[in-house]
């Protein structure tokens, strides 16, 4: 049985998988998330079994990633060195930076919480980089400006 957090947990990491098949393939929302769906969620592939997410909690972050993604960039540029722009950071990056700022945007998680499950993802892409100190650095900037009040 998997766990409420669990399903949560994998539903970021398939948010920053569909965000970035999104840029890459230039498909749309609707077709990325319903191969995400049908095809990953608690699917077996080539012996690989993948974990069961939480739809709506995906949806979410969907939605809210491409619908508030000029908001989210701007608030991501903003915590980024000013000659890196987000449109020059990788973009795996850019897709974990979108999932987080959808999700601190839609504010049901504690933006320190949030932080450490898109630390997390991003250790699953850069498994020996430097891009979790990155990611953390990043992120807990985006978290300040999005949630001043959580951070005193």
């Amino acid at each position: 049985m998997t766990s409420k957090k669990q399903m949560k947990s994998a539903s970021r990491l398939y948010a920053v998988q569909a965000l970035f098949q999104m840029e890459a393939s230039d498909q749309g929302m609707n077709e990325v998330r319903d191969q995400f769906v049908d095809y990953r969620f608690g699917a077996t592939l080539e012996g690989e079994e993948y974990a069961e997410g939480n739809i709506d909690f995906f949806d979410a972050l969907l939605f809210m990633a491409v619908n508030q993604q000029a908001a989210i960039d701007q608030m991501t540029d903003r915590a980024l060195v000013a000659k890196w722009p987000i449109d020059r950071i990788d973009p795996t990056l850019r897709a974990v930076f979108r999932a987080a700022g959808a999700e601190l945007i839609i504010n049901e998680t504690p933006p320190k919480v949030a932080i450490v499950e898109y630390v997390e993802v991003a250790k699953a892409f850069f498994p020996d980089g430097n891009e979790t100190r990155f990611v953390n650095a990043v992120l807990d900037h985006m978290a300040r400006e999005a949630h001043p009040d959580k951070f005193k």
